[in-house]
């Protein structure tokens, strides 16, 4: 089995004939409802005749101004549910295909390496960025624009959160944030990494030395399910493994084993592919719903579904099983049943009476969601909500009016959707929050 060969992208790019055609598809809508759907409001029409002109650099502009994560989310945006699912064209055969189109104009930015954007002129003023995935990536490059002089703080060692590390490398290739990473620091943005806020640079001293801060600081772990065994050896995070695996630390210890992912969203899809490409025999998502109530995009369930993946609904683990010798070989489980909605809006899974069964595995992946730093909050003595940071919905300020925040740190309770587009589109009307705040003053 040629592991690393399972891993390479999954969608080739479109042929040049092919992109001509399909750009000369589109009807360049005035009113364009691909544009309103949206999320970073980019302008779909323009770019497409720009491509359909041969004008490749100009489309590129258009998608990067809009979306500084334009090249990632033109992999992994749900465009069937965004831009293409809204496509006038729905109705009378089939979308134009947006994501391909907008993956082939920056595509060619990468593959020149022409800069799109130039920072602005210096006014004097400071800002600092926790966090280098979407939204703080994408608020360091408006804040650059807009003149400041920005310095961003990653804990590990390369930029670019959740899109570098988190996203499987056959749906993204760690090339892709990099390269929108470079766009960043092109603009004079430093970025420094291995560098922890909370443990190597305190939140007083980011106070004290910066004129703003933005939080963006996305979640951590995966938490545990709190259930006997999970300290087994074959008990796995998925956020943790995922990492691993876009490092490069493919391995052979998962071919021909029996797995297991509990959640149903799509980073457990993610997990389940991952190790179906890893070579397990057979590879379950175990979940305490039904079908209906799984948070994965539809596109998502139907690759998974294609990878030979299986799903087991209304089930819940109640205990992993140790071989005696720390290994995990088995998991018992119950059956559930489903009662009335509860407050995520979904009918509340319940246990089933005298239902106990096991299943054999040899390894298993918790994506049951992740947790908050919530400690880390905390010490920025801001207003939050077990971890989700409070902000003024139109501007991103939080209850320091010194500190916004963006991003997953300030999603749950109903703030918004975590989608990629989202976070940078955040990060965004953060920067542009900021410019309106502070430099109205100069």
């Amino acid at each position: 089995m040629d592991i690393k060969k399972n891993f390479a992208e999954i969608r080739a790019d479109l042929k040049p004939k092919e992109v001509m055609e399909e750009a000369n598809r589109c009807l360049f809508c005035y009113d364009a409802p691909c544009t309103k759907a949206c999320p970073a409001n980019i302008k779909v029409p323009s770019f497409i005749k720009k491509i359909a002109s041969g004008n490749l650099k100009g489309a590129a502009k258009v998608i990067m101004e809009a979306n500084p994560m334009g090249a990632t989310c033109a992999r992994i945006c749900p465009a069937e549910e965004l831009c293409e699912g809204a496509c006038v064209l729905n109705d009378a055969s089939l979308p134009i295909m947006i994501g391909d189109l907008q993956r082939h104009a920056t595509n060619w930015a990468m593959k020149n390496r022409e800069p799109l954007f130039q920072p602005g002129k210096p006014h004097g003023k400071t800002a600092a960025i926790v966090g280098s995935g979407p939204a703080g990536l994408s608020a360091a490059r408006e804040l650059a624009r807009y003149g400041f002089k920005v310095t961003v703080y990653e804990k590990k060692d390369k930029a670019g959160g959740l899109d570098t590390y988190g996203i499987v490398p056959f749906r993204l290739p760690r090339t892709i944030p990099l390269w929108e990473v470079e766009q960043v620091e092109n603009l004079g943005v430093a970025i420094h990494t291995n560098t922890e806020v909370g443990k190597d640079m305190q939140p007083e001293t980011l106070i004290s030395d910066f004129d703003v801060i933005v939080l963006a600081i996305g979640l951590s772990d995966v938490p545990l399910l709190g259930i006997p065994g999970e300290d087994l050896d074959g008990v796995l995070d998925a956020i943790q493994f995922i990492e691993k695996v876009k490092d490069g630390h493919l391995t052979d210890r998962f071919i021909n084993k029996r797995a297991a992912v509990i959640g149903a969203g799509n980073t457990a899809i993610d997990a389940a592919a991952c190790l179906k490409r890893l070579g397990a025999a057979n590879v379950s998502i175990v979940y305490r719903r039904s079908e209906a109530e799984m948070t994965a995009y539809p596109s998502e369930y139907a690759f998974a579904k294609q990878e030979g993946i299986e799903f087991k609904w209304l089930i819940q683990p109640k205990r992993f099983i140790d071989n005696g010798l720390g290994h995990i070989t088995g998991m018992e489980c119950v059956r559930m049943k489903l009662a009335d909605i509860d407050a995520t809006e979904r009918r509340r899974p319940v246990e089933c009476e005298n239902s106990e069964f096991r299943m054999d595995i040899d390894v298993v992946v918790r994506a049951t969601g992740q947790s908050r730093y919530t400690s880390l909050v905390k010490v920025f003595g801001i207003e939050n909500d077990h971890g989700i940071v409070k902000v003024n919905p139109e501007t991103y300020q939080t209850s320091n009016p010194k500190v916004y925040a963006a991003g997953d740190v300030i999603f749950g309770n109903g703030g918004g959707e975590a989608m990629v587009v989202a976070a940078a589109e955040q990060g965004k009307k953060t920067a542009r929050a900021i410019r309106e705040q502070m430099l109205s003053r100069i």
